[in-house]
């Protein structure tokens, strides 16, 4: 498996590989796709946090993170992270998470938001986020809206969180 920055030429699989990854997702509003299109396009979009997995050439799976505020802190937001049903349970979604991380802590990002599974993001060290003072958004289940400490140096957090435009929140 080869992780990479997305590219420009990747943008078409990418839609597909998105859509095709939520059909089936237990929480899902059928709009990912279009999501990630918005977002590579808007002012919270950071190339370095959009991720692609190869598998033998061929796109296996996708992580986006964009810029958010918690308060006066940037810090990123984790959505969507999408594999294609054929290379679901393979590790390919935690190694994206794992290299997002990585490069998310070299860039100096302290923290990272998500909402998602509440059993599937703790393996990474999310926690659910108001446990570090970040407000729970209006209508975000607090089980399943975490939070990720990237760095060791990380200032305490604490606030509302105001997310790219593109989600709509």
């Amino acid at each position: 498996m080869l992780i990479r920055q997305e590219t420009s030429s990747d943008y078409e699989k990418l839609y597909q590989l998105i859509a095709e990854a939520f059909a089936s997702a237990e929480h899902s509003d059928g709009n990912e796709q279009d999501l990630a299109a918005a977002l590579r396009k808007g002012r919270a979009y950071i190339p370095e946090l959009s991720l692609v997995a190869e598998v033998d050439g061929e796109l296996a799976g996708h992580i986006l993170f964009t810029k958010a505020k918690v308060g006066d802190q940037e810090v990123l937001a984790l959505a969507p992270l999408s594999v294609k049903p054929k290379y679901q349970k393979q590790g390919i979604g935690s190694a994206l998470i794992m290299e997002g991380h990585r490069i998310a802590g070299e860039l100096g990002y302290p923290y990272s938001l998500v909402l998602g599974s509440e059993l599937y993001y703790p393996k990474f060290g999310y926690i659910p986020a108001e446990q570090l003072g970040i407000q729970v958004p209006e209508g975000f289940p607090p089980a399943n809206f975490m939070a990720v400490k990237l760095g060791g140096n990380a200032k305490p957090i604490s606030g509302a969180v105001i997310y790219a435009e593109e989600f709509g929140i």
